[in-house]
């Protein structure tokens, strides 16, 4: 399986659920490994498999819960 990074820039974020928002709903995309969220740096971090899931899937779902993706 190949593995690829993908770094989003977010605004909203600011608290502790938003964090668990984010990470939820991307986590539950098939194909993603991992979801680092850096609240300060307004960055979530993702590790995924382009087989199974691509850039805007992941984007959608960070604006799905509300947030602004830049």
């Amino acid at each position: 399986m190949s593995k690829a990074e993908l770094v989003l820039n977010v605004n909203g974020m600011s608290c502790s659920h938003c964090e668990h928002a984010v990470k939820t709903a991307v986590g539950a995309l098939d194909g993603v490994e991992s979801v680092a969220v850096d609240l300060r740096g307004k960055k979530v971090t993702t590790q995924y498999d382009p087989a199974k899931v691509n850039p805007d899937q992941i984007r959608n779902a960070i604006e799905d819960q509300g947030y602004d993706v830049v």
